[in-house]
């Protein structure tokens, strides 16, 4: 296993899992305050309290989502097959639902870029790391 890439997708992946805890605190703390809503699209509060159920929920998929990729992180000296499994696990889940979004929000691309391109190029860099010698 290559150790300098395996460090690149390890610090991609914790990025990624850092910024869906991040997401997690807008959906399922914040929501209601006028700037989260705003930050995603939302045109008013009456929006905001009756999309908060639904959003409280999709925020903890985040949250669950990243704390798969730090229990990885943490097992990485423990058990190398199962610390990769729960990043790529993780990270490829996050690249899905970008993926998701970019195809079914045209208006939500630049969103879904930020949501996929980090964990993508960590899943890359964690693949290249088992792979190359």
């Amino acid at each position: 296993m290559n150790i300098a890439l395996l460090i690149i997708g390890s610090v991609l992946v914790f990025l990624a899992a850092a910024f869906h805890v991040y997401i997690f605190f807008l959906e399922s703390v914040t929501w209601r305050t006028p700037k989260t809503w705003k930050t995603f699209g939302l045109p008013n509060q009456e929006q905001a309290d009756i999309t908060q159920p639904m959003a409280f929920n999709q925020g903890f998929y985040n949250l669950f989502l990243a704390l798969g990729i730090f229990v990885g992180l943490a097992l990485l000296g423990v058990n190398t097959t199962i610390a990769l499994t729960l990043m790529l696990f993780g990270a490829l889940s996050m690249v899905g639902a970008a993926l998701v979004l970019f195809i079914s929000r045209p208006g939500s691309r630049a969103a879904a870029l930020l949501q996929g391109v980090t964990p993508l190029f960590g899943v890359f860099f964690l693949t290249l790391a088992v792979v190359a010698h």
